[in-house]
């Protein structure tokens, strides 16, 4: 079961989708992924590109961006993506990518929150998988994501634009 908010449980995190005004928080966030050189910019106001994303994700029913929030500020985000497929009988699969929690909100549960509602989301929409990419150079999201009963069953390959 997913935690969420309750009139008697204001420190349970709660989970939903994003709305435009969280937009500068989730870029906020997701700075703190970056390995290497920084790969967003969270200044105020935020680059036009940003909102522009948004807008289509929003638009498009088979996206989904979802944020934790915890004692009333978000410490979160992911994007699940339901893919239409043909094999498998059609059945979809999904695809979740830019989970973040925030690196003074790690450890709590929140993350394992986030990833358990979307696991739960994508069985709900009747996909046969769950699949998710995690930097090579991050073993401590590989056991964070093993524990939750993810594998590592293929080897990812990709080209940088």
């Amino acid at each position: 079961m997913v935690p969420q908010s309750s009139d008697n449980a204001l420190d349970a995190p709660h989970i939903r989708d994003a709305h435009e005004a969280d937009l500068p928080r989730i870029v906020e966030l997701l700075a703190q992924l970056s390995l290497d050189a920084p790969r967003e910019w969270p200044d105020e106001p935020l680059p036009a590109s940003y909102l522009a994303a948004f807008e289509e994700i929003v638009a498009d029913r088979r996206q989904r961006l979802l944020v934790v929030e915890a004692q009333g500020r978000i410490v979160g985000s992911a994007a699940l993506i339901i893919v239409p497929n043909l094999s498998r009988q059609g059945r979809p699969y999904a695809i979740i990518e830019n989970i973040v929690i925030d690196t003074d909100a790690r450890g709590v549960g929140h993350g394992e929150a986030l990833v358990r509602y979307a696991i739960e989301e994508a069985r709900k929409a009747g996909c046969y998988k769950l699949s998710l990419t995690s930097n090579k150079r991050r073993p401590d999201a590989h056991r964070f994501y093993e524990r939750l009963g993810f594998q590592a069953t293929h080897e990812g390959y990709r080209v940088e634009f």
